[in-house]
This record gives structure tokens, C-alpha cells and sequence, in this order.
């Protein structure tokens, strides 16, 4: 056990120009901050054993989820349920940063929507 942060994450780059961290990676259990700049998106995916929370730090994010856009600002959250199509995006004017939570991980376990 020890402390962590992005500066000692594993560092890795999607889409890109966003950039993520891997801060807590077991066998149960994910732990990822990501950073997703202005105009950057994911794809629209779901996982079909992993569920997620997704929970911002700083910025706006759009996170649509099943059909329905949700504006979550810094210290807002949202939990996805495995097999729920969703997409993040950033439509705002400053870089989002949040922390993604997956249990089981869900590298591997992604199918785009």
C-alpha cells in the first residue's frame, strides 16, 4: 500500500488528447482520474459486467447515459449499471477532470454502442 497520485499512476493517452491515470488496479477494483480537454469525447459504449462512477473534480462534463444528457459539475457523481450504453463529453470551455470508478475493471470488458 501507498500513497498515489497522477504523478505516480501509470499514465496513458486515449482519443488522442485525453489523458488518464491508473490510481487503484486489482483483480475487483479500478481506479482511473482522467482528463478529457475542450471538444474531446469518448465513443458511446457500455460494459456488460462492469459497472461505473463516474465523479467529477473539476469542469462540466456531459454524460449521456441511456438517451438522456446529464450536466454533472466538481463534487457531482453518477453511477452506471454494467450493460447501460454511455458516453462522455466535454462541451465546455475548460479541460474536465474526474475519477472514474469500475467494479469489476471493465478493460477488456467494452463493447461501443
Amino acid at each position: 500500500m501507498s500513497v498515489v497520485s497522477i504523478e505516480t499512476g501509470k499514465h496513458y493517452v486515449w482519443g488522442g488528447n485525453c489523458d488518464g491515470w491508473h490510481l487503484a488496479a486489482s483483480s475487483n477494483l479500478s481506479v482511473i482520474q482522467e482528463r478529457v480537454p475542450c471538444g474531446s469525447s469518448e465513443f458511446r459504449h457500455l460494459h456488460n459486467r462492469a459497472e461505473q462512477f463516474f465523479y467529477i473534480l473539476s469542469g462540466i462534463a456531459s454524460l449521456e447515459v441511456s438517451g438522456i444528457t446529464h450536466v454533472l459539475t466538481a463534487n457531482q457523481g453518477f453511477h452506471i449499471p454494467a450493460g447501460v450504453p454511455h458516453t462522455l463529453s466535454n462541451e465546455h470551455e475548460q479541460a474536465v477532470e474526474f475519477l472514474v470508478v469500475s467494479t469489476p475493471p471493465s478493460h477488456g470488458d467494452r463493447e461501443n454502442a
